[in-house]
């Protein structure tokens, strides 16, 4: 990004110039609110990589550890009762755990909110900017 310099406007400078100025201060306003979305999107991405790692690891991990609980749960109830009910019982309770926290997850990922807030309210502070300077 190019330093910008606030110069006074001159007595003499004309309409032209002015608007002039007014039209590259414009653009370099523009450019750099780019800059600043592509950086905090970026950043931001970098973030939920890093989350999206560790959760996956911990995920994997978690289900394995299910899945022996599960076989451990059948394997016990299997020593009262015949072993397809056992584990037909263990199946139907873990689908129905699994059906409840789908949804809470699918309610929870419609509140994520995608948009970058800083950037957007710049933006809106630099339309109010550009419409008192064409004023």
């Amino acid at each position: 990004m190019a330093d910008t310099v606030t110069r006074a406007p001159d007595a003499d400078a004309g309409l032209g110039e002015l608007l002039g100025r007014t039209g590259r201060d414009l653009a370099e306003l523009m450019r750099c609110e780019v800059e600043l979305a592509r950086l905090e999107l970026v950043d931001e991405a970098k973030d939920a990589a890093r989350a999206s790692a560790v959760l996956a690891g911990g995920g994997l991990l978690a289900c394995f550890a299910l899945l022996l609980l599960l076989f451990a749960a059948s394997w016990g109830l299997a020593e009262i009762m015949p072993t397809g009910v056992a584990f037909l019982i263990v199946a139907v309770v873990t689908a129905a755990v699994a059906a409840a926290l789908v949804a809470m997850g699918r309610r929870r990922l419609a509140r994520v909110d995608t948009v970058p807030r800083e950037t957007a309210n710049t933006l809106k502070e630099d339309a109010r900017w550009a419409r008192q300077q064409l004023r």
